[in-house]
């Protein structure tokens, strides 16, 4: 549902979209009050993971006040002054690493001291995106937008599958006084494919089965194609038993495509072949390449949020067809910070080419385009 402002106070109902909310609220330094969260679900309220993250977000941040109703179905948030620094902090094992790795990545340029952060948890989850991918596929896109990689890393210190986890990475950000705009539209082909393949308390041999089902795929499309293997021991290997993959495609303009697939988890009885697992990545990956566009799909919102703060200047950028969750990005980002974003389809010559009936094996490309807003970074006096 849209906001309504109340008192200067934008008040959202329902729990979708609740990361999104108190990310932009952070940024913007406008309270946010949300109603009816879960109300009418039999286990109603904040879930444990969703109040991980206000912690989160309180550790990063000094003065944030935060007001719980006693059914934890409305939350109040009023965000504090960004100061990023050396944070610790222990993941809820319900989502992913990813999920709070995201707004780290979002929040750390803008922070007042370069952030230094070690998040313990599930690095590879069924509902985020894992580890490897925010660093193959997510820190390029923000070293478009801040030039200089230094203090700009993401350590995989541990592996940790669900659901126990007890993985660990670090993450550091630099800080910028402001974001450049950015001009983005070709994509390139791609030109090399690589991967990780990571196993956790499981026989070697399921790590090799992965890479030559994948592999038999992708050499079909490319040449180069290598896949290493991650095999974790001892305390390495985190808490549970698990196997997983990642695949990443770099185009000639230094565009990359991600996909990743992981067994099914410990103890929910279900059993995953290798061979399926390798296969089905494959084919994500493959799919991935034919939405094309600038940027991973799972990515775009990031990308979005960075066009929108960058300096008072056009930026704009040629994706693949947009997600629901970027589509819900944008319609945050309007409410918060009055940015408005064009969009237009662009449609290809394969497509002026092809037939009705070959139409889905295209994907039409979505041009945006904005001017940024100028947020400045006002912990941060030097360019």
């Amino acid at each position: 549902m849209p906001a309504v402002l109340e008192n200067d106070v934008l008040v959202y109902k329902g729990s979708n979209f609740f990361r999104q909310r108190l990310l932009l609220s952070t940024l913007s330094g406008r309270a946010v009050k949300i109603e009816e969260i879960r109300s009418g679900h039999d286990d109603p309220g904040l879930r444990e993971y969703e109040v991980n993250l206000i912690r989160l977000l309180d550790k990063v941040t000094n003065g944030t006040r935060v007001e719980l109703s006693e059914t934890g179905t409305s939350v109040y948030f009023q965000p504090g002054i960004l100061i990023g620094g050396q944070v610790t902090h222990s993941c809820c094992t319900q989502r992913g690493v990813g999920y709070y790795l995201e707004i780290l990545l979002a929040l750390g340029p803008f922070c007042k001291e370069p952030l230094n952060a070690v998040l313990q948890g599930v690095t590879h989850s069924d509902h985020d995106v894992s580890v490897d991918k925010v660093k193959a596929a997510a820190l390029p896109i923000l070293l478009k937008f801040i030039l200089v990689d230094d203090g700009l890393e993401l350590k995989v210190v541990r592996r940790g599958a669900p659901p126990l986890g007890g993985g660990e990475i670090v993450f550091k950000c630099p800080v910028r006084r402001h974001l450049r705009p950015l001009q983005w539209t070709k994509w390139g082909l791609v030109k090399r494919i690589r991967g990780v393949v990571y196993a956790l308390r499981v026989s070697p041999t399921m790590a090799n089965r992965v890479v030559e089902s994948a592999k038999g795929v992708m050499l079909k499309f490319l040449p180069d194609v290598y896949i290493n293997t991650d095999q974790c021991r001892g305390s390495n290997a985190g808490k549970s038993p698990g196997f997983g993959i990642s695949l990443v495609a770099e185009t000639n303009e230094k565009t990359f495509y991600c996909a990743e697939a992981k067994s099914a988890e410990s103890g929910s009885g279900a059993i995953t072949s290798p061979e399926d697992l390798g296969r089905e990545c494959a084919l994500q990956l493959l799919d991935e390449i034919r939405r094309g566009g600038a940027i991973d799909s799972s990515l775009q919102w990031l990308l979005a949020l960075w066009m929108a703060l960058g300096q008072k200047d056009v930026s704009e950028c040629v994706v693949g067809p947009l997600s629901d969750y970027t589509i819900s990005f944008l319609q945050h980002l309007k409410e918060f910070f009055g940015v408005m974003f064009k969009l237009e389809v662009q449609r290809t010559d394969d497509d002026e080419d092809s037939s009705d009936d070959e139409q889905v094996s295209t994907a039409h490309k979505v041009k945006m385009t904005c001017v940024g807003i100028g947020y400045v970074n006002i912990s941060k006096r030097t360019l």
